[in-house]
């Protein structure tokens, strides 16, 4: 019998004249956690949707091997059966759901025809206890945080007996503590014989828990790492991923100067209605022309509450306090105030807030300026299309045409065009939340390299990041906040990871 549980042998597919996966071919032990790693666009997700079926037999060349025999899965339910569950980025619980009718939606316990719902419960309690989840199992899923709901999400797919278990990005919304306590959990899978593949842009994660990686780079597979061996370190996966050395993958800047202050808050503060609390406490805040200011701290400290309510305020706080641009004080009534007087704002969310996912590459980017390719009250495609294509080459867009749509894309291309929409306005300040959430380490280098040349330019940058050598790496100065107040301010050249913390946990 084969050590492997899993094979794809030559796997090709294509996407209306685009290569997507060309000859694709690795292999998964029993019971080993194996990595698949590659920048966005690498053909991950691709190779994953083929496997489970979302991509069905007949649509792709090349053969699946599952426990020695050769599958041919038309759709999800196919792979299901066999004993295949994936579990993606974006959650598919139902929120006003209870824990229990999640786990078991679509594989209901019955008898005699009709659901068992207090069987329901007992086995939704044992599937909790399989991944450590203290939740009463009558508990609505939106009241759960986001790590909590992952873990339901592997509760459901233990519930179908599940042997090779796919996570697409399971930690790229966790904290720190969640994302360690789902490491673990998968190592204790390991332990009961479950076969995990887990699709990562984490590279210290997958460092600590890879038994192998595979890396997959423009639809190919360059090579399979093997732990054990001593071959999985960050310098060869990176080397592997993006086909050349990066010696340092924050980019200097040269000639750095700074000018006068171009944003000051002073005493600033912001009240939640909806929370009944204030999320802002009097902060004193400035970000010099020419410099990236970063703002560290942890899930819930405030920073994108003080984005957003230097932005036009979008949730209506209650604000107070004194707000200057270019020395003179304002006030913002609407966003488009504040885009007006020359702030954007690149929100953490691209695919909920930041994007129209259903439509194209020309049209988001060029969605916040309409005026800007208007003759006559009318909107001139012939500029629309010259606008895009500007900053699809400038910003390194990949993509086949600006006619793309926008949901198609990788993660790292649909963060670059959610920034071209915003600098179409011509901004000033550039306010840039979680810049580099969920994209590869190819494309991280690709945004700070335009933020540094944004910053040669004469523009000033905000910039909020959870990733502490993030933070460090590309900031000027550092504010950390916590409970809605400024903790502390650093030079970059005395701030270090251990007192970013020591602030933020103040």
């Amino acid at each position: 019998m084969s050590e492997y549980i899993l094979e794809m042998n030559h796997i090709s597919k294509e996407f209306t004249g685009v290569k997507a996966l060309t000859d694709v071919s690795f292999k998964v032990g029993k019971g080993e956690i194996h990595c698949l790693i590659g920048e966005n666009g690498a053909g991950k997700s691709t190779l994953m949707k083929v496997l489970s079926g979302v991509y069905p037999h007949g649509t792709y060349s090349g053969d699946i091997v599952y426990e020695g025999n050769v599958q041919q899965f038309g759709k999800i339910s196919d792979s299901v059966a066999a004993g295949i569950a994936i579990i993606y980025q974006e959650l598919a619980l139902f929120p006003d759901l209870t824990v229990y009718e999640n786990i078991f939606a679509g594989n209901e316990v019955k008898r005699g025809g009709l659901i068992d719902w207090n069987q329901t419960i007992v086995q939704a309690k044992q599937m909790l206890q399989k991944v450590k989840l203290n939740v009463n199992p009558e508990t609505l899923i939106k009241d759960l945080g986001v790590g909590k709901q992952q873990l339901v999400e592997i509760a459901k797919a233990l519930s179908k007996h599940v042997k090779l278990l796919i996570l697409d990005e399971p930690t790229a919304a966790l904290n720190e503590d969640d994302s360690e306590n789902l490491l673990e959990l998968l190592r204790e899978l390991k332990k009961q014989g479950i076969t995990c593949i887990m699709i990562s842009h984490k590279l210290k994660e997958v460092i600590s828990i890879a038994d192998k990686a595979t890396v997959l780079r423009d639809g190919r597979a360059i090579c399979t790492l093997d732990a054990s061996k001593g071959e999985i370190s960050e310098n060869v996966i990176i080397r592997n991923m993006v086909g050349r050395e990066i010696e340092d993958i924050y980019p200097k800047r040269t000639n750095q100067s700074f000018g006068d202050k171009l944003l000051e808050l002073s005493r600033w503060t912001a009240y939640d209605y909806e929370l009944g609390r204030h999320v802002i406490k009097d902060v004193d805040f400035h970000v010099r022309k020419g410099e990236i200011v970063g703002i560290a701290g942890l899930m819930g400290s405030g920073r994108t509450e003080l984005a957003q309510s230097i932005f036009g305020n979008p949730k209506s706080y209650k604000l107070k306090g004194d707000l200057f641009v270019d020395g003179m004080p304002v006030s913002f009534a609407h966003t488009s105030d504040a885009i007006k007087a020359g702030i954007a704002y690149v929100t953490e969310d691209r695919k909920g807030d930041g994007l129209f996912l259903s439509q194209d590459i020309k049209s988001n980017v060029t969605a916040a300026n309409l005026r800007g390719i208007a003759t006559g009250g009318i909107i001139n495609d012939n500029e629309e299309v010259k606008v895009a294509n500007e900053y699809k080459s400038s910003l390194y867009v990949k993509a086949p045409s600006v006619e793309q749509t926008v949901g198609n894309l990788s993660g790292g291309n649909q963060q670059k065009v959610s920034l071209g929409k915003w600098l179409f306005v011509g901004p000033k300040l550039l306010i840039l939340d979680e810049p580099t959430r969920g994209i590869d380490v190819g494309a991280k280098f690709e945004i700070y390299t335009i933020m540094n040349k944004l910053i040669s330019e004469g523009m000033s940058i905000i910039m909020i990041s959870s990733e502490l050598p993030e933070v460090l790496g590309m900031s000027d100065r550092v504010y950390v906040m916590a409970e809605g107040a400024i903790k502390g301010e650093l030079r970059i050249e005395e701030a270090t990871q251990e007192k970013i913390m020591q602030l933020a946990t103040q």
